[in-house]
This record gives C-alpha cells, sequence and structure tokens, in this order.
C-alpha cells in the first residue's frame, strides 16, 4: 500500500487542530501570529497562512481588528472531528476558479439565449435569499449564491454543463463558503457581490448574452483578485483567452 506524504500545510492544519482542543488556544484569546505560528513549527508563514484559512472557512476561528486569529467559541469537539474530509486546500479553489472562468462565463450567454420563465422565477428567488442575508453581518450567503449559479447553469439546458455541475457540487459549495467567508463583517464588500449577481441575471432576463458572459465574467475575476489578495500567493487568474 502506497502512503502518500501530507502537504505542510494540512501538517499544520493537524497541529492547530489538537492545540485547539487541547485548550492550548482558547476561545476569544488571541491566537499566535502567523510569524509566531511560523516559527513554532519551523514552517514558512506560508502554509501557516493556509491551514488558518481552514480553520476559518470551517467557523472555527475568526479574524478580528489587528488581523489576529481568534478561536470562536462553539462545540469544537463535534467541528473539529469533521474539519478533515472538509479540507480544501487554497490551490483547489484557485483551480476550481479557474474551471469556473471558463464553464461559467460561456453559460451565462448561452443561459441568456435559453432561459425560461421557469428559470428566471429560481434565479430571482435565490437572489432574494441572498439579499435577506445582507442585513445579517454574520451570515455567510453561501447557499443562496451556489442555489443561483446552479439555476443559471440549469437554464443552459445543455445536460453535460448540468452534470459536470452535480459533479462537483460538494466541492463547489466548500469553495463558494470559503471566498464568502471573506466578506463577513464587511457590509461594502457583500453588497457588492450581491450586485455582480444581478447584474448576471438582468443580462439573462434581457436576453443579452454578450452582457451576461461579461458580468460573469467581472463577478469571477472579482473573486479572484479578492482571494488574491488575501493569499498573495497565486498568478493572477488570465482574464483573456
Amino acid at each position: 500500500m502506497k502512503i502518500e506524504r501530507k502537504k505542510i500545510s494540512a501538517q499544520v492544519l493537524d497541529q492547530l487542530k489538537e492545540m485547539i482542543k487541547d485548550g492550548r488556544f482558547t476561545a476569544n484569546k488571541p491566537m499566535p501570529s502567523e510569524n509566531e505560528l511560523a516559527k513554532l513549527f519551523g514552517v514558512s508563514r506560508a502554509p501557516v497562512r493556509e491551514a488558518l484559512s481552514v480553520l476559518s472557512a470551517s467557523g472555527i476561528i475568526e479574524s478580528r481588528q489587528g488581523g489576529r486569529s481568534f478561536v470562536k467559541e462553539v462545540n469544537m469537539a463535534d467541528m473539529l472531528g469533521s474539519l478533515a474530509i472538509e479540507y480544501i486546500s487554497v490551490e483547489q479553489v484557485f483551480e476550481l476558479l479557474e474551471m469556473r472562468m471558463v464553464m461559467e462565463t460561456q453559460a451565462a450567454a448561452i443561459a441568456a439565449l435559453r432561459r425560461d420563465e421557469d428559470d428566471l422565477e429560481k434565479m430571482k428567488e435565490a437572489l432574494d435569499q441572498f439579499e435577506i442575508t445582507l442585513t445579517n453581518p454574520e451570515a455567510v450567503g453561501d447557499q443562496a449564491d451556489v442555489t443561483f449559479h446552479k439555476h443559471l447553469i440549469a437554464a443552459t439546458k445543455n445536460r453535460f454543463m448540468i452534470q459536470v455541475m452535480e459533479n462537483i457540487d460538494y466541492l463547489y459549495r466548500k469553495a463558494i463558503a470559503f471566498s464568502l467567508k471573506k466578506n463577513v463583517g464587511l457590509p461594502a464588500k457583500r453588497e457588492q457581490v450581491y450586485q455582480e449577481h444581478r447584474s448576471i441575471y438582468a443580462a439573462i432576463k434581457e436576453q443579452d448574452e454578450e452582457r451576461a458572459a461579461k458580468a460573469m465574467r467581472v463577478h469571477l475575476e472579482n473573486v479572484a483578485n479578492k482571494l488574491k489578495v488575501n493569499e498573495g500567493e497565486r498568478k493572477k487568474v488570465p482574464c483573456d483567452h
């Protein structure tokens, strides 16, 4: 049987999980900085940052003013037990985003040509749910976001696109949650994401395929740029093909 080596960030994640379980980092008290954790584990800041991003996306820690991370006051035993199967590397998030840039930009254009009233109603319902989350500063809005994009793909009437979306459903949901969690507590950013979805919907409703494709590309480029600012490790996602 082949034994695979864990990447460094996954090893750091395991260590942080154990330290939180053991009470080394307690709720509502600042954790060591990225530099301090890097020295503690004998690694660079990059894998520490990635491990902290996973804990943040999973709702175990949160960033507060000053950039320090704090353990949230939740049932750690339950959350940490399931975290291993929810682990998503930053690399996976970017790779999925690259695929989305290719598929969903064209899907928006096709949906603009093929959508029917039922498709529009379902996308509008998802948008309405998304808007509701804007009134709750702690809400992530990932469920409404995913639902909107799934209904958009369904509006293409392309069975292969629809099947691809079903096949990557789990990773897709986790990646969107990973991205949207970075907007929690930032109302202007949350409003921007909502307005980007409204622009996509409006273009599809008006059957303007070029504008729908452009609106989707703008949305996904903004997602990529936001992640690049936070991670600072990946090269720019190509905007032109």
